[in-house]
C-alpha cells in the first residue's frame, strides 16, 4: 500500500512504486509505461478532482497480483465521488480542444480493464502482465 498526500508533489513517488512492482512481479518492460501512465492519471485525478488538493486528505494505492488475473491497482481518494458514467468522450469534435478530460480515456486505452467503485472515489485498474 502507498499513501500519498493530496498535493501534486506526491506524483513523483509513483515511478519508484511502479519500479518496485515491476521488479517484484517480473512485469515486462512493454507494460511498464502503460502502468505508470495509468496510475499517474488516476492519482492526479484523485488529488485534483477527488480531494481538491486538500493536503489533509490522502490518496491510497493498493495492489494485488495473481498470475491468472495480472496486476490490479486500486486508487482511492477521500472526496465525494463523481458520476463516472457521464465523462465526456475526449475524441469527439466538440471536446478536442479541451485542455483536460483525457485521464480516464487514457486509463481505458492503456489498461486491460477499468472499473469504478465507491461512487467514483475508487478506480480499479487491471493489467494482464
Amino acid at each position: 500500500m502507498l499513501k500519498l498526500a493530496s498535493c501534486p508533489d506526491s506524483i513523483g513517488e509513483l515511478e519508484i512504486f511502479v519500479e518496485r512492482l515491476a521488479r517484484k512481479y517480473d512485469i515486462c518492460a512493454e507494460r511498464y509505461p502503460d502502468i505508470l501512465i495509468s496510475l499517474t492519471e488516476a492519482v492526479n485525478n484523485a488529488i485534483i478532482h477527488g480531494n481538491g488538493q486538500n493536503r489533509t486528505k490522502n490518496v491510497v494505492i493498493d495492489h494485488t497480483y495473481e498470475k491468472k488475473i495480472g496486476l490490479t491497482l486500486k486508487i482511492s481518494d477521500e472526496g465525494t465521488g463523481f458520476d463516472y458514467k457521464s465523462i465526456p468522450d475526449p475524441t469527439r469534435v466538440e471536446n478536442l480542444e479541451n485542455t483536460g478530460g483525457r485521464g480516464v480515456f487514457l486509463m481505458r486505452q492503456l489498461s486491460d480493464r477499468i472499473r469504478f467503485a465507491n461512487n467514483g472515489r475508487t478506480v480499479i485498474i487491471n493489467f494482464d502482465v
